[in-house]
């Protein structure tokens, strides 16, 4: 996800994440985000992975 192009927020189930994408929210900040849920930190960190409560995409830490 390091591009830093626009994409629809909440249309994809899974997202790979990388260091430099950290914090992690979702929506991210490059997603258009007008018609997605309130923006939530989630913590990739610690587990590798980590599902968002509102959408439940699924973001891996790859690296």
């Amino acid at each position: 996800m390091s591009e830093k192009t626009a994409i629809a927020s909440c249309t994809q189930q899974r997202y790979e994440i990388h260091q430099t994408d950290l914090p992690l929210s979702c929506p991210m900040p490059n997603m258009e985000h007008w018609d997605a849920h309130p923006r939530v930190y989630l913590d990739v960190e610690s587990k590798g992975q980590v599902n968002c409560p509102y959408c439940g995409a699924n973001f891996v830490l790859v690296d």
